[in-house]
């Protein structure tokens, strides 16, 4: 063999070594990475969200996946297809599934082992009042431990999540905060009114603090 060859040989498993050093870093990269995005998505689980708007590209994917279902024969995919463009749109325009009705008593028993609920109970067959046992219990966060205990049993979309503190001392502190599980506060779902839980309405109060600053 001669020298040419021989330095063709060297290079060529010096080479190898580096590809194989590169595939190693970046497949080390990519599992770093993974572990970063689930440890991430885990630590900031939310509940399900609707009143985005829809992603086109999104629909007319599982369109186009329904037709080449249907030509090959395989309606039940197809209809599978349809059902998840249909609950896309039906979830942008806040339209809740009425066939994943949530169960009343299964709700209450699902909310009872979060730390800070006293008790619960629903006003209608969208309100549900959570009552804590602390006025930092009374927040945001509290309805989101609810509305993701809710997930397993139904549409949390139909469902409007009331907390009140059981042990508040003043009006303010008394107040109910409320959120429909999928929306941004304030916001309902589709023919979901608003209804007042608090004894003495907000406008009243603010009436009164006006005249006792008088």
């Amino acid at each position: 063999m001669g020298m040419d060859s021989e330095r063709d040989v060297r290079i060529g498993a010096v080479d190898r070594r580096r590809t194989a050093s590169a595939l190693a870093v970046v497949v080390a990269l990519g599992l770093a990475a993974c572990t970063q995005s689930h440890d991430a998505s885990t630590d900031a689980r939310r509940p399900q969200q609707a009143g985005q708007a829809v992603n086109p590209i999104t629909i007319a994917s599982h369109i186009a996946a329904a037709r080449g279902d249907v030509l090959i024969g395989d309606q039940r995919a197809a209809q599978a297809q349809i059902k998840a463009a249909t609950t896309d749109l039906t979830r942008s325009m806040r339209i809740p599934d009425v066939s994943r009705p949530i169960d009343h008593e299964a709700a209450r028993a699902a909310v009872r082992p979060i730390a800070g609920v006293r008790t619960s109970l629903w006003l209608d067959r969208s309100n549900f009042v959570v009552m804590v046992g602390a006025q930092q219990q009374r927040s945001m966060a509290m309805i989101d431990q609810v509305c993701l205990a809710l997930e397993p049993l139904g549409d949390t979309l139909a469902v409007v999540v009331n907390v009140q503190d059981l042990t508040a001392k003043t009006a303010d502190g008394a107040t109910t905060l409320s959120r429909n599980c999928q929306l941004i506060e304030g916001e309902r779902a589709m023919l979901q009114g608003k209804r007042e839980v608090d004894v003495v309405p907000a406008g009243l109060r603010a009436t009164f603090k006006a005249m006792q600053k008088r």
